[in-house]
């Protein structure tokens, strides 16, 4: 409580008007006029000395009715000027002496160590929390440099509370500084969790934190992110807090809420902060999931729950009434991860559709699998935009290998493990091997050993190394301390030697390599050198921005893999719809909507079926509501969305007014939108031609363009 003395009380305390005063109970109290008297909590005396002690208020002229307050550098929350510690985060809000930096006493009006005047003097806040300290610097740097651009954009994302549940009375109960110290290690483990999945920590709320997945730089798996994110808060928290609770006997425990949908990015600092207008209820109800949440539990929201079905365990918790809400909303239980990795697999779980209209596509893929059978290695790349069918193309071909006898591997790389060294190429190495998740330390090592001794007994010698490469050290002989570089050359020696005395023809699939880590890039270099002369066929898929400097080798043949045509297209919706006369429309709206997009096309419909007007089952649906406008689905948009987000700043710009135009747009119109010269209009329309947003229709009389997808100009 903040209250204002009045004057004769004042002189009772021997105070002068305009200091600040605190009541035992806590209360704040400042001198001031008659007309401002208010009560004293309980009657009690304010004093100076504690818990906070006393100081002047500032020093400009200010009316007696106001509270001089200082801003808290980590949460902003105003705060007297008596106070040591925030009263809303706990953060401490120690003076320093402007001119030698020595600590103030409160009551100081000198300091004590240079008789600087307390007025010359500032508050010297702790470190503060400058979020572009706490922001990977890859991501800042992409940040800042767009921020023009991202400001006003609209986008889709992922809304993650967490905070500490009881935490007033936590802090209650131990001294502030201590309570300052367990936080700092709180929101610490926090942002590392938020930032380990490239998410932002948007807002710190005192004894919790709001982050964004998906913005400002979008993500298309943002719901994933999230929720990965989640579940490593999550246990990292629950060992923090048995720590807590063995050393300061305290029952820390932190809940936390997830839920999806809309935001409009607004302002971007320059210390990263950014402002947003939220598109409904989308960040009150990810609130409302951590509020809702036991301690130590994740509730994550229905439109969540439907980004991430198949991807993560989730407990149906049945349907809730918030506040706010006119329609109860169906809430489920985060309870660790599926056995679901990508998009595909879920799409296969769900049941795959027809494979049509890729005849030319697996001729080549066979041809490449025949000359790598007679001895001449092939690397073969499929390279395409999302949706398109890399990985459905690529399954098909692995199954025909599979039904012929031959051995095959497969590893990807994963959009949230871009930053976690040798994911995809320890995927690879554990399925040849034979290692499961299950497997004990020692087991991997049998089967590490065994499979290499029984090609090669001269692999002896490398056991050590490989053992530790795949985090299973043996104790009894440990690897030699190895300078780094001779290190990886010798793991490198062991890939190459792999490949080429291996028995028998094999077919290794390496998947989204535009998503690869650093390390498993420099063995997949090595691994397409050793190739060549050998039976082995190493299959790799990419989206059109991945580039390496191995796709010179002879042996190395790329495929690009175009959409769907209108024939194919029919046939695939015919599979999907079904022959009801009420859905005969559809077809035509659909493809021209998705542009023979396999993904977009599967995703429109599941969308309908999910609003409610398909009804029926896959292959047999009816038309039971009109389709006024093919909508966007959610996971639609966030893969634009991402595809978007990689483009230059300037070319995000003339995207964005061509869109305001329309699907067509001419070169005259654009030019005068979006005021660029000329030639840097004609340079993005190119990038944007390359990227596969836009193409040309006609150069003559003059030049116009058209969005490959209706989507992207939506």
């Amino acid at each position: 409580m903040i209250a204002i003395a009045n004057e004769s009380f004042c002189k009772e305390l021997g105070v002068l008007p305009g200091e600040l005063l605190i009541s035992p109970s806590g209360s704040v109290w400042s001198s001031g006029s008659e007309e401002h008297r208010h009560r004293l909590d309980g009657r009690q005396r304010p004093h100076r000395a504690r818990p906070y002690g006393m100081i002047p208020a500032r020093r400009h002229a200010m009316p007696t009715s106001d509270i001089a307050v200082e801003a808290c550098p980590r949460c902003d929350h105003e705060s007297p000027l008596a106070a040591r510690f925030c009263m809303h985060c706990g953060a401490s809000l120690a003076r320093s002496c402007a001119g030698c930096g020595a600590a103030l006493p409160a009551e100081a009006q000198f300091c004590p160590s240079c008789g600087r005047a307390v007025e010359d003097a500032a508050l010297s806040p702790p470190p503060t929390r400058d979020l572009r300290a706490y922001t990977p610097k890859h991501l800042a740097e992409k940040i800042l440099a767009s921020k023009s651009a991202l400001e006003g954009e609209r986008k889709q994302v992922t809304i993650l509370f967490a905070d500490v549940k009881s935490s007033l009375e936590l802090a209650e109960s131990v001294d502030p500084e201590e309570w300052h110290r367990i936080l700092d290690r709180f929101f610490q483990i926090l942002a590392d969790g938020v930032h380990r999945y490239e998410g932002t920590v948007n807002q710190y709320t005192g004894d919790g934190i709001m982050a964004l997945f998906g913005a400002p730089i979008a993500h298309e798996d943002h719901a994933q992110r999230a929720c990965y994110a989640a579940l490593h808060l999550r246990d990292e928290l629950r060992r923090y807090a048995e720590e807590v609770k063995r050393s300061r006997g305290l029952s820390f425990a932190v809940r936390l809420g997830v839920n999806s949908g809309d935001v409009v990015v607004g302002k971007i600092g320059d210390d990263l902060r950014m402002d947003y207008t939220a598109q409904g209820s989308v960040v009150g109800v990810a609130q409302r999931m951590e509020q809702l949440a036991d301690p130590g539990l994740i509730y994550v929201a229905e439109p969540t729950a439907k980004l991430v079905a198949g991807y993560f365990a989730l407990r149906d918790l049945g349907s809730f009434e918030l506040k706010g809400l006119r329609e109860p909303i169906r809430v489920h239980e985060l309870e660790g991860a599926g056995t679901l990795r990508t998009r595909f697999e879920v799409s296969r779980a769900r049941g795959l559709s027809k494979f049509v209209g890729r005849g030319d596509e697996m001729a080549a893929l066979e041809a490449a699998l025949a000359r790598a059978r007679e001895g001449h290695g092939q690397v073969v790349g499929v390279v395409a935009e999302p949706g398109v069918g890399k990985s459905r193309l690529c399954f098909e071909l692995l199954e025909r290998c599979r039904a012929r006898g031959l051995r095959t591997l497969e590893g990807r790389a994963l959009a949230h493990g871009r930053n976690v060294p040798f994911l995809t190429i320890l995927q690879v190495f554990r399925a040849y091997y034979g290692i499961t998740d299950q497997d004990s330390d020692r087991v991997a090592r049998e089967k590490i050993a065994g499979r290499l001794l029984l090609l090669d007994e001269a692999f002896r010698e490398d056991l050590p190394i490989l053992f530790e490469f795949h985090g299973v050290p043996d104790p009894e002989r440990p690897a030699p301390d190895l300078d780094p570089e001779l290190r990886q050359r010798r793991l490198f020696a062991v890939l190459r030697r792999l490949v080429r005395v291996g028995r028998g023809e094999r077919v290794v699939l390496l998947e989204d390599l535009h998503w690869l880590d650093g390390g498993s890039a420099a063995f997949l270099e090595q691994w397409v050198e050793a190739v060549a002369g050998t039976p082995n066929l190493l299959l790799l898929n990419f989206r059109p921005e991945y580039h390496a400097a191995w796709m010179q080798r002879s042996w190395y043949q790329q495929l690009p893999l175009a959409p769907l045509g209108p024939e194919a297209t029919r046939e695939l919706l015919r599979e999907l719809l079904g022959a009801d006369p009420s859905v005969a429309g559809l077809t035509e709206a659909i493809h021209a909507s998705t542009a023979g997009n396999p993904f977009f096309t599967e995703e429109v419909v599941q969308s309908l079926v999910e609003s409610g007007q398909l009804h029926g089952t896959k292959g047999s649906y009816r038309l039971v509501k009109p389709v006024e406008e093919i909508a966007v689905p959610a996971t639609v948009q966030s893969v634009l969305a991402a595809r978007i987000d990689r483009l230059a700043e300037r070319e995000k710009q003339v995207l964005h007014c061509a869109a305001v135009i329309g699907r067509e747009f001419s070169l005259p119109i654009l030019e005068r939108i979006a005021e660029l010269p000329e030639r840097e209009l004609t340079e993005s329309l190119s990038r944007l031609e390359a990227a596969e947003l836009v193409f040309a229709q006609s150069l003559y009389p003059v030049a116009e363009y058209a969005f490959k997808q209706l989507r992207t100009a939506r």
